[in-house]
């Protein structure tokens, strides 16, 4: 096996055109701004950051779902960017995507037989005849009875009908999967279900995954590393079983403070972020985040943070260098003293 990355993304930009007509040029929607990241084959990565972020948008321009404005995607060495026609095709085998909402992403007018063997069908990797003992298998894999496949999605739970739009997403027994936010329109009882779902097929079939959400404790249950974004950059990364001890950057910090605390005998604060995160339309001069940001300096505003490596394995896109990382450290009491007004 190679030990090159599965998916290699450099200065990845997706821009949109909004509004705009006979007399109005529009207004550009910098939704995914010079975002670089690798992908190990088996590996999990987690997206995480608020609305708004671009999430939604890098993932989808990584499978050229959307079209990204400039940039470059290597999969597998190859460049995606100009596949076209048949290799396009063919790249589409090897990477699929399980969108956020399980009931709009499902045909309601066909068989979930259907629903699941449809890749196979436009693709026609899957002989005819074989067709529907795959879909048998491919139920029973996410935990789903072979019986099930002449119901429609209606006739099925909100947890059940995304076992099936995962079912769909390894029609094809792809190597990587966009998992875009596949369980936050879920309860959380069936979340935790789905969630280790996912985390066995990564297991079992060596499934690398772009796993997006704005969940932290779920990014960190399942991911083998933590992206966060922040209105289209990404901000840090860092291995995941270290990240909330030592996420260093204040947008970080800011995410892992409103986790919620599973022990009542624990009192909570969150510091919580100041204002709302800024328009994709005219985002901020140099740090996006230094309009939120308890730590700002003059210099913030001059220049975009390069990335610096703070610690193993782990970046920074931040100037300074003075932050904690414990639970009462530097960042913590900047927060409760200019939000909470308790110094």
């Amino acid at each position: 096996m190679s030990d090159a990355p599965l998916l290699e993304v450099e200065h990845l930009r997706t821009v949109f055109r909004q509004g705009g007509g006979l007399f109005s040029r529009g207004v550009d929607v910098r939704a995914v701004e010079n975002v670089s990241f690798t992908l190990s084959r088996g590996e999990v990565l987690g997206l995480v950051g608020e609305s708004g972020s671009g999430k939604t948008t890098t993932g989808r321009s990584v499978l050229r779902l959307v079209t990204p404005t400039s940039g470059r995607i290597r999969f597998d060495g190859e460049d995606v960017m100009k596949l076209e026609g048949a290799a396009l095709r063919r790249f589409r085998r090897r990477a699929q995507i399980v969108f956020q909402d399980p009931f709009s992403s499902l045909n309601p007018r066909m068989t979930v037989a259907r629903v699941i063997a449809e890749p196979m069908y436009v693709q026609g990797n899957v002989p005819k005849a074989q067709r529907l003992e795959r879909v048998a298998e491919l139920l029973d894999m996410v935990g789903l009875s072979p019986e099930m496949m002449t119901r429609y999605p209606h006739q099925f739970s909100g947890g059940q009908r995304q076992r099936v739009a995962i079912a769909r997403a390894l029609a094809l027994a792809p190597e990587f999967l966009v998992a875009d936010e596949p369980v936050s329109a879920l309860d959380v009882s069936v979340q935790a279900q789905i969630i280790n779902l996912m985390r066995k097929l990564n297991l079992d079939l060596g499934l690398s995954m772009l796993f997006i959400a704005h969940d932290l404790a779920v990014v960190e249950y399942i991911a083998d590393r933590i992206a966060v974004m922040y209105l289209g950059r990404i901000v840090e990364v860092a291995p995941a079983k270290s990240f909330a001890s030592q996420a260093r950057h204040p947008y970080s910090r800011a995410l892992l403070s409103a986790v919620p605390v599973p022990d009542p005998s624990v009192r909570h604060e969150p510091r919580l972020l100041k204002g709302e995160i800024p328009s994709a339309v005219d985002p901020p001069s140099g740090c996006v985040f230094r309009t939120r940001c308890p730590f700002v300096l003059p210099e913030c505003a001059a220049a975009i943070p390069a990335f610096r490596n703070t610690g193993a394995g782990q970046v920074t896109a931040c100037i300074r260098d003075d932050i904690g990382t414990a639970a009462d450290d530097l960042v913590g009491e900047a927060y409760r003293k200019e939000i909470t007004g308790v110094s």
